[in-house]
């Protein structure tokens, strides 16, 4: 139980007084009443002795008597009405609440910190009221009237013949058979006179001398003079006086009957009238208990529907809302009681309670205990022998105890008044009263012994219940508290007696005992055990008390306390008391929240919502419906739609008390803050025909960390070429879609009149699905003037201002069950400024759903079914994000701080050039190499001139503009006829062997020296883009050289010509997904032709071996390849003719099919080659068809510059490795077997598609750089390397050679043999057969070479010997010579057989060094061929 002012040893003597009736005549009463009070009210402050009193006991033992109280009350003669107590009950609870400073409990049990309010002064209340307004019964004397006092006046003619009318009154209501109440202790009762004296207005004298007239009539002990009013009203106001009645007279008192509806009701029998209420009387045990229902037909917990007071008719607890006594006392505050009284009255008055006491009173009770103690032992000899003799005669020996439930029907047994056993009770609570506690509790016990002999056990119960109080109340603690003694009189009283009053009232002196002694676990049984469906109000408050038990154990039960404290709101609600009922649920509440008791939760939220409602208690209402949808609900979708609808028709509510006030913030949808999306610009536009519009940022692209920083490192190339190859330090790439991975750590730029997307990402966590109608953002804006400075006024604009801000607005937008949605939302910003996004706007409501559920009946208004759809309600939700996580510096790292994230704060800047590209016949398939025909469209879309426009792209071997010299781009007339994309000129037949020249530099295709090939200008007339204005421009797209499907990103670069502080360029995105299918694979290499002599006599030509293969799949419905020309680009070679002709013209490849192609290749000429830093390639062409296509023009030379550059790029990470300190040496050997040819492949393909015929056409390249190593078209794929095994000991640092490759230095000089092929030598004439050989040593070097040629065979091995060994060089066998640059030089050598055969001439061994080096860098030289000679004899 919580923790009480009194404790059981003062509560226990103050609820059990003497009690004493006041029978006043009219005048006496008047008097009083001038201070707003009747006399019995006059005295109530002052009916404690401030003193100890002693009296005697029958022994003549002297009796201390400490803090005696007596309770003074109007004689009042019909029982009170079983209604008026319980309405006066109700009352006193509801009107005793928890003070709002009240400091709470903190108890800590286990994890749970609980806020309990320690103290319940409504219980306290209600069980001061109900144990004073217990009414008097017939089985027990404790509140019978002891004494009468009569009052009378002074101001009367005849004050002694008033006080004999009094005293006649008095004897005829206690000793008349009228009048069955109130009850009397003794039949003569103490009568006490007194004389009221009206100071202010009243004979002093005269009342003096009425008072001696008193006393010789009387006696001193029994009369007494009260002065009061020693004032006039009107002076009341002059002085304060203290009130001390008021605290009594809140409390409403069970006489004050006028007060009450029911009115007088006359009694005929002891039958009360009232026959659908509980008698309050032990006695009508006929009055049935109908009217109460007794069985769960509802929900224990269920809240039924007429909880509220003013539809309830029925229930004992619901007392009709009379006007109460002290409502109407509060409702007129400006009475004050005792207004005519002074402190000496006060003082008047205290002393006339203590004479009373001491002299009239106590001696009274101590005469009536001798007279009572005397009749007992006179009487016990003879009475009790002669009862107990009289039942032995007509019932045999033995009485058989029977047990409480035989006896059931016994308890209607009533004894006459003069009967023993009454006289031993009587004297039980007469020595109860004055604190004789040990007398009280032998009398009690022998008075118990006898009830239950008789089989009295409303009696017996009495007797138990008054023993076992007068056990624990004894000094020194004799004998244990006998609690059994207590539970038989609670089961006697309820069970057998059917009197519930009595049953309480032993309960609530019970459970206070046991508290005292800690005994908590047995004193929330005793109260539990007393929970009937009869009265909801004691229920509540006794289950209330029962959680406060298992809270303060010493191990406190929390989950107990919450069970209880649960059942008690219940029970509170139920008995109208919405203010305890709120009260409970929310303490209970603590316990479970949290937990994961989902569903304990929500009953319990759902239940503070309804009474918080009913209070009108609006915001409590919301918080607590908000806290059912916010959590995460495992209740049925209709469960959830019930609840959503009462949280809507409360929300509505609130709204319409303030309707101007802010919007609220509503719990649901949920929203992501930090998936928030802002995109600024407009939407893409679709496809339309043939053009397809740049892809650029949309909201529906994915956010991919790689793409993005690749996007960034293209604008950074192209603003660093802009900027003379430096980013500027002010430099920020671009982002049009803010999300949670971008960097939003600065203001976003936006454009004026270019809409702003927010994409708010909702999600319902309910099963029932939300409809959003007038969804809109909600923004602050704070415009600039054209100057760029803030207005004087910042002005909060939100939704209101169009012309500043267009908002769009979702006229509905349903998120249905568990599902998450985005929203996309637009601002059309109209004017520059600062603008921040707060958050969304909209009205919450459900689409229609069911009526009820689970009997929880919608609160009233709440309209459910179809017309839910207009049930919404307007608010908001704010958009908060939080930034990412600052870890940069010490302080940071060591403390939680966050950066700011401002993708919702755009700065609005001024109008920019907008540029839409939209690309026209873009192919999405492409064979590897293949050159197609498209047109890119630039469009500019807003109202300003754009300049600068340039395109970057990773891939510039892609796609070209064409060159920039008109000249190359134009179109020939014969391929457009054919709708060729290269440009060509129609040939004669005589010249196909050989090779067509022409020049052109790579500076015309944007491939210069030192220039960034993949930033690529975009050739606009006049370089400006007007408003409104579309350019049109060829694009020639080539496919890439590896199958599979590419991604490519371009990215689009322009400015403003007007030059912007804030915005200095735009870019606009595209990515072009091509997928390749395999076409054809080329080979080439080149190698030294050992025929010395070209056209010009001088040596240098090449073999150029071209293998070309069919490697498509046929998916592509290729029928087959044509070879159409094979060209050449160099700056030092060309191609001359082809070697291998064969008959058929056309090289036509089908699938699978290799073709072999062999050209010679020679120099170009000395003034071809002199403008060589001009980047001036020769371009020869080799036609295989009757058209030449004019390779030095758009777009074969642009593809080929930019494969070329693209391959440069890749190969010069590699040169960087090189050591810087390779001699000059070894660089001019390296230079010799180096060549810089490069072959073009085209073909043509015929493709079906669709029945239908079309000619595709391409080019591969090959570049060649080495002599004897072979090139590819495409990149061949590498084979894994096979797993080395560890090894476990460092490698030998050692250092890279700087001598040259063997492969270099056989290519210093080339050799060649000069010999007729076969010869005729008679051998029987002679027998020595000489032939001359002419050796040539070409210099192929542009240095000095030192040359050594050795004649002499090597004879390593055997088999050698055999073959060398038959013939022999005659003369010189080693010679020295020195080769100027690129010299040739002829050797005449003789060679001599002696046997026919055919010989191997190339056993000549040279050895080459340079000559201005040291070092002699030796090797023999191998000859690739063996030169063969065939002897014949004649």
């Amino acid at each position: 139980m919580a923790q009480c002012v009194q404790s059981v040893q003062e509560l226990i003597p103050d609820s059990f007084v003497p009690c004493v009736a006041a029978l006043c005549s009219d005048d006496a009463e008047r008097l009083t009443r001038l201070n707003h009070l009747s006399f019995a009210e006059l005295l109530k402050p002052f009916t404690r002795l401030t003193s100890e009193v002693h009296m005697r006991d029958p022994n003549n033992q002297l009796h201390i008597i400490k803090n005696l109280k007596i309770a003074v009350s109007n004689i009042i003669t019909q029982p009170p009405q079983p209604g008026a107590i319980r309405k006066l009950l109700s009352d006193v609870v509801s009107g005793s609440q928890p003070a709002d400073g009240l400091v709470a409990n903190v108890i800590t049990a286990g994890d749970y910190d609980l806020n309990i309010s320690a103290t319940t002064p409504w219980f306290e209340s209600y069980r001061e009221t109900f144990l004073q307004s217990m009414p008097a019964s017939d089985h027990e004397f404790l509140n019978h009237y002891l004494a009468c006092m009569l009052v009378a006046s002074s101001s009367e003619a005849e004050p002694m013949e008033q006080f004999g009318k009094l005293s006649q009154e008095q004897h005829r209501i206690q000793h008349n058979n009228d009048y069955s109440y109130p009850k009397w202790f003794i039949p003569n009762t103490l009568k006490y006179y007194v004389l009221l004296h009206d100071v202010s207005a009243g004979d002093e004298q005269r009342a003096e001398s009425i008072y001696e007239e008193m006393k010789q009539k009387y006696g001193t002990q029994g009369c007494y003079l009260l002065k009061i009013n020693s004032r006039t009203s009107n002076q009341a106001s002059d002085e304060q006086i203290p009130d001390p009645w008021s605290q009594y007279l809140q409390k409403n008192s069970i006489q004050n009957q006028e007060s009450y509806e029911d009115g007088p009701c006359t009694i005929s029998s002891n039958k009360n009238s009232d026959s659908n209420l509980l008698s309050l009387d032990g006695l009508d045990n006929e009055i049935k208990v109908d009217g109460l229902p007794n069985n769960f037909r509802a929900h224990p917990l269920q809240l039924d529907s007429s909880s509220d007071p003013s539809n309830n008719i029925d229930g004992p607890d619901h007392v009709k809302p009379a006007s109460s006594l002290h409502e109407a006392k509060k409702a007129n505050p400006g009475i004050i009681h005792g207004a005519c009284l002074t402190l000496t009255d006060h003082d008047r008055i205290r002393q006339f309670v203590q004479e009373f006491t001491f002299r009239g009173l106590l001696p009274h009770i101590e005469k009536t205990i001798r007279q009572l103690n005397d009749q007992l032992i006179s009487r016990k000899g003879l009475s009790r022998s002669l009862f107990s003799a009289t039942k032995k005669w007509f019932s045999g020996s033995k009485v058989p105890e029977k047990s409480i439930n035989e006896l059931k029907n016994t308890s209607g047994l009533l004894y006459p008044p003069e009967a023993p056993e009454l006289q031993i009770r009587k004297m039980a609570d007469l020595c109860f009263l004055v604190q004789h506690y040990d007398l009280a509790y032998s009398c009690y016990h022998t008075a118990k012994k006898d009830f239950l002999n008789d089989q009295a056990m409303l009696y017996a119960a009495g007797a138990l219940e008054m023993a076992a109080v007068s056990a624990f109340l004894q000094q020194g603690a004799a004998r244990p508290y006998p609690a059994h003694y207590m539970d038989t009189a609670i089961q006697t009283y309820r069970d057998i007696c059917k009197n519930m009053i009595l049953a309480e009232r032993c309960v609530l002196l019970s459970a206070e005992i046991l508290k005292s002694q800690s005994k908590y676990s047995e004193a929330a049984a005793l109260l539990i055990r007393l929970t009937s469906e009869d009265s909801d109000l004691r229920s509540a408050l006794l289950l209330e008390q029962a959680a406060h038990c298992f809270i303060n154990m010493k191990s406190p039960m929390v989950r107990k306390y919450a069970f209880h404290m649960i059942l008690a709101g219940h029970r509170f609600s139920k008995a109208g008391q919405k203010k305890h009922a709120l009260r409970c649920y929310c303490q209970a509440m603590q316990v479970y929240k949290g937990k994961g008791w989902s569903l304990a939760e929500d009953h319990i939220n759902f239940t503070i919502g309804r009474q918080s409602y009913t209070l009108r208690q609006l915001d409590n209402a919301v918080s607590a419906f908000r806290h059912i949808l916010i959590n995460e609900s495992k209740q049925s979708a209709a469960q959830q739609g019930s609840f959503l609808r009462e949280y809507l028709y409360v929300y509505k509510n609130v709204s319409q008390l303030s309707p101007d006030g802010p919007l609220p913030q509503l719990p649901l949808p949920y929203i992501n803050s930090s998936a928030t999306r802002v995109f600024f610009g407009h939407d893409r536009r679709p496809a339309d025909g043939e053009k397809q519009a740049a892809t650029h940022v949309s909201l529906d692209q994915e956010y991919d960390n790689e793409s993005s920083q690749q996007w960034r490192e293209l604008e950074e190339q192209v603003v660093a070429l802009v900027n003379k190859g430096v980013i500027p330090p002010n430099f920020h790439p671009t982002q049009y879609c803010l999300n949670s991975f971008s960097d939003n750590s600065r203001f976003p730029l936006a454009v004026v009149e270019e809409p702003i997307t927010v994409e708010v990402a909702f999600r319902n966590p309910l099963k029932v699905p939300l409809l959003l109608t007038n969804l809109s953002l909600l923004w602050k804006f704070q415009p600039k003037d054209c100057s760029g400075k803030n207005d004087e006024e910042v002005k909060e604009l939100v939704t209101s201002e169009p012309e500043m801000i267009g908002t769009e607005v979702i006229s509905e937008f349903l998120i249905n069950s568990e599902e998450s949605k985005v929203a996309r939302l637009k601002l059309f910003p109209h004017h520059i400024g600062e603008l921040h996004i707060l958050g969304v706007v909209y009205n919450l409501g459900t689409i229609q759903g069911s009526t009820t559920v689970d009997g929880i009946g919608a609160l009233p208004g709440c309209h459910t079914g179809k017309q839910s759809l207009s049930m919404s309600v307007r608010g908001r939700q704010d958009l908060e994000i939080q930034g990412p996580r600052l870890n940069s510096t010490k302080e940071e790292k060591t403390s939680i701080t966050y950066g700011p994230d401002r993708r919702l704060d755009p700065i609005i800047v001024e109008e920019m050039p907008l540029l839409e590209v939209f690309f026209i016949h873009f192919p999405t398939g492409l064979l590897c190499g293949e050159i197609r025909k498209a047109y890119v469209e630039f469009v500019n879309v807003s109202k300003c001139p754009l300049t600068g426009l340039k395109v970057v792209c990773k891939r510039p071997e892609f796609f070209t503009f064409g060159g920039n010299t008109t000249a190359l781009t134009p179109l020939s007339p014969s391929a457009s006829e054919n709708c060729s994309a290269y440009k060509t000129v129609v040939t004669e037949s005589t010249s196909v062997c050989t090779a067509l020249t022409s020049s052109a530099s790579s500076v015309d295709f944007g491939i210069g020296i030192g220039s960034q090939p993949e930033v690529i200008p975009v050739p606009l007339p006049d370089t400006v883009l007007l408003p409104g204005a579309s350019v049109q421009l060829p694009l020639w797209l080539r496919g890439p050289d590896e199958e599979g499907v590419h991604e490519i990103n371009f990215l689009f670069y322009y400015e403003s010509v007007k030059k912007l502080p804030k915005i200095r360029h735009r870019i606009l995105r595209h990515t072009a997904v091509i997928c390749t299918s395999r076409s054809l694979n080329a080979r080439a290499t080149v190698c030294r032709s050992n025929s010395l002599e070209d056209e010009e006599g001088r040596g240098g030509n090449m073999l150029v071996f071209v293998d070309v293969e069919n490697i498509n799949t046929s998916e592509a419905g290729v029928k087959e390849f044509h070879i159409v020309q094979v060209s050449s680009s160099s700056k030092h070679w060309k191609l001359q003719k082809s070697v291998n002709l064969s008959e058929n013209k056309d090289a036509k490849l089908g699938s699978r099919e290799k073709g072999k192609f062999c050209f010679k290749a020679i120099r170009c000429k000395e003034k071809e080659v002199a403008t060589q830093s001009s980047e001036e390639y020769t371009f020869a062409d080799i036609i295989f068809g009757n058209e030449q296509i004019i390779s030095s023009a758009s777009p074969c030379a642009d593809f080929f510059y930019r494969s070329l550059s693209s391959e440069l790029k890749k190969a010069q990470p590699s040169a960087h490795t090189e050591k810087q300190s390779v001699e000059d040496a070894v660089r001019l050997i390296q230079k010799c077997s180096e060549v810089d040819l490069n072959v073009v492949v085209l073909w043509k393909a015929y493709v079906v598609e669709d029945s239908k015929q079309l000619i595709l056409e391409g080019q591969h390249h090959v570049i060649l750089h080495t002599v004897g190593k072979e090139a590819y078209s495409s990149p061949q794929k590498q084979e894994p390397p096979e797993m080395e095994p560890l090894k476990f000991f460092r490698p030998e640092n050692t250092a890279v050679s700087s001598r040259p490759s063997v492969e270099q230095l056989s290519s210093l000089i080339k050799t060649s043999l000069h010999y007729p092929e076969s010869l005729n030598h008679p051998f029987h004439q002679k027998s020595l057969c000489l032939v001359p050989v002419t050796l040539l040593l070409s210099n192929c070097s542009k240095a000095d070479v030192d040359v050594i040629v050795d004649l002499r065979h090597k004879t390593t091995s055997p088999e050698s010997l055999e073959i060398h060994g038959s013939f022999t060089w005659l003369g010189q066998t080693q010679y020295k010579l020195q080769l100027k640059s690129e010299e040739i030089h002829s050797l005449q050598l003789k060679a001599c057989f002696v046997h026919t055969g055919v010989y191997n001439l190339g056993t000549p061994r040279v050895f080459a060094k340079l000559s201005d080096q040291v070092t002699v860098f030796e090797t023999s030289q191998q000859n690739s061929m063996p030169a063969l000679i065939i002897i014949n004899n004649v």
